[in-house]
C-alpha cells in the first residue's frame, strides 16, 4: 500500500521556524516522500498557491496567528481566487483551541480539518489515509465542520 496516497507536495505556512522544522520532521517520520515547501508569512504562501494553481496534489497546513496577513485571510483569499489544477486539502494547524477559532474555521468551505499543533507523524498518516480512502483513526474532522 502506498502510504503518501495522492499527495505530492505538502505546504508548511507557520510564523514559527521552530514549528516548521519539527512538523516537517513529522511529515518525513510518516513516510511522506514527496516535496515539503515552507512559507514562514500568509502573504508569500498566498501569492505561491494563487501562482501555482496547485498544480500538483497538495495538502497545506495553515497556522491561524501569524503576524500581516492571518491563517484565515489566507483561506479566504485562497477560497476567493483559486481555481486548482489538482487536488488541495487544506488544514488549520494552530496552537489555539478557542472554540472561535474553530468556528470561523468552520465557516469557510475550503479548510478540511482544525488540528491543534503539534502535528505528529500519527496525524500526518491519518491524513494521507484519508486521501487514499483508508479509514484512520489519528484524525477526526471537527464537530463544527
Amino acid at each position: 500500500m502506498n502510504t503518501q496516497g495522492n499527495v505530492q507536495r505538502v505546504v508548511l505556512v507557520d510564523d514559527s521556524e521552530n514549528d516548521n522544522f519539527f512538523h516537517e520532521i513529522a511529515l518525513r517520520k510518516s513516510g511522506f516522500a514527496g516535496e515539503i515547501l515552507i512559507f514562514e508569512s500568509g502573504e508569500r504562501a498566498l501569492q505561491f498557491l494563487l501562482q501555482d494553481q496547485i498544480a500538483v496534489p497538495t495538502m497545506v497546513f495553515l497556522d491561524i496567528n501569524m503576524p500581516g496577513m492571518n491563517g484565515f485571510a489566507v483561506a479566504r483569499a485562497l477560497s476567493a481566487g483559486l481555481r486548482p489544477r489538482a487536488e488541495l486539502q487544506l488544514h488549520i494547524l494552530t496552537s489555539s483551541a478557542w472554540s472561535v477559532d474553530k468556528a470561523t474555521a468552520g465557516s469557510i468551505d475550503l479548510i478540511r480539518h482544525y488540528l491543534v499543533k503539534p502535528l505528529t507523524p500519527a496525524m500526518v498518516t491519518g491524513l494521507l489515509a484519508r486521501d487514499e480512502g483508508i479509514s484512520e483513526p489519528h484524525v477526526q474532522p471537527n464537530p463544527c465542520f
